[in-house]
């Protein structure tokens, strides 16, 4: 039945606990919020368990538009359905699921498309509020409105979400691997899987192995690319690529007088196949272009730069070199269909999570979870709501 659910809190304002940033860059603070009830094509969901992103931290520090505060940041996440507004026929309360960034909403000509998972209908956007229409369910005890965040929020006990972003998963996936395919894993997945399409034996180039080269580099290895070669200023990261399949490794601080596209032209001879740039600096996408080979050399920008920087490139090139430039917003991944497909692949023992979380804590400790990403010592941490 729409909108039909059978919880005792259904329509009514929830009492509950979340994480939140009141000044840039001070650590979160938990209190109580009150979470109102969802309206028409939104749902309430109970989190499990959520995850650390780079985004997240990248907001958090963030002084300037289109930073707001208070705002509760999080949203890699896994949840249970705990209520649902009118007109939802596609989660039922008690459903798990998955809250995604992304919108899918199945309607619109990008969403009908398997070309496109750039919704139209409901633009992705930075926005402080809920998809539709535009405005917070979240007050603290004072009243006082909290932002949302990419439409997720999930550092909260509950949260509202709007159905194009929330994903039905099968309830038997770990909770503390499912978190991890809302945001970073799936988008270097993706990118290797439908971006780029690696193919069997081919050669991959990767720029950055924090968690979103290294989710490239086991894509890439699920596709049977035969060299896996990631660039990276941390040595340590060689050792951590490997169990992603990656196969060489380029320190760019120890290239001497060489750039690293002229490593890599040597290494390969005619330059990478696909090249992947997962740091967001317009000098490494240039790189990346450099190390593709002539012909059909592709290479994919996952990477989130500063507002307002520019690529150049020489039209002299991009005529005679025959190699292609993309960019990729969560790998290219359609959220209601390839989620369930990856994690399937997970369940069969194909793809590799377990090896993304390096650390967990508990609710209470979630500053924690943040001192350990900015130290560089985790690649993802999960952050138990109640263990």
């Amino acid at each position: 039945m729409d909108g039909k659910t059978s919880s005792k809190t259904a329509g009514k304002p929830i009492r509950c606990r979340a994480a939140i940033v009141r000044k840039a860059g001070e650590p979160l603070v938990i209190e109580e919020v009150i979470v109102a009830p969802p309206k028409s094509r939104e749902v309430r969901i109970k989190i499990i368990c959520t995850s650390l992103c780079h985004s997240d931290v990248t907001f958090w520090k963030l002084q300037h538009p289109p930073a707001i505060f208070p705002r509760i940041l999080g949203h890699e996440a896994m949840g249970v359905v705990e209520s649902v507004g009118e007109g939802v026929h596609e989660v039922v309360e008690g459903d798990t699921v998955i809250p995604i960034f992304l919108p899918d909403c199945g309607e619109c000509t990008d969403c009908l498309s398997a070309k496109s998972n750039l919704c139209s209908k409901l633009p992705f956007s930075v926005s402080p509020y809920m998809d539709r229409d535009k405005t917070s369910r979240f007050t603290d005890i004072n009243g006082e409105t909290l932002y949302h965040f990419l439409f997720v929020s999930s550092f909260s006990e509950y949260t509202v979400v709007d159905i194009a972003h929330v994903t039905k998963i099968d309830p038997q996936t770990p909770p503390n691997r499912a978190c991890l395919l809302s945001c970073g894993v799936t988008t270097g997945v993706g990118a290797a899987w439908k971006t780029a399409n690696v193919e069997v034996g081919t050669t991959v180039a990767i720029f950055g192995l924090g968690a979103i080269g290294l989710a490239v580099a086991e894509g890439a290895r699920l596709c049977g690319a035969k060299r896996i070669i990631g660039v990276d200023v941390n040595q340590d990261k060689f050792e951590i690529g490997k169990k992603f399949g990656v196969t060489d490794f380029i320190n760019s601080r120890d290239c001497g007088d060489k750039t690293v596209s002229e490593v890599i032209m040597e290494m390969t001879g005619e330059g990478a196949d696909y090249c992947f740039e997962c740091v967001g600096l317009s000098s490494l996408v240039h790189e990346a272009y450099a190390s593709c080979r002539k012909g059909w050399g592709k290479t994919v920008v996952l990477g989130v730069d500063q507002p307002g920087a520019k690529l150049t490139f020489s039209s002299f090139e991009v005529l005679h070199s025959g190699k292609s430039l993309v960019g990729s917003l969560f790998g290219g991944i359609k959220p209601k269909s390839d989620i369930p497909i990856l994690i399937k692949r997970y369940m069969d023992q194909e793809l590799q999570l377990d090896e993304f979380v390096t650390h967990e804590v508990d609710f209470e400790d979630i500053n924690k979870a943040f001192d350990l990403l900015l130290e560089g010592k985790s690649l993802r941490c999960v952050i138990w709501m109640k263990k």
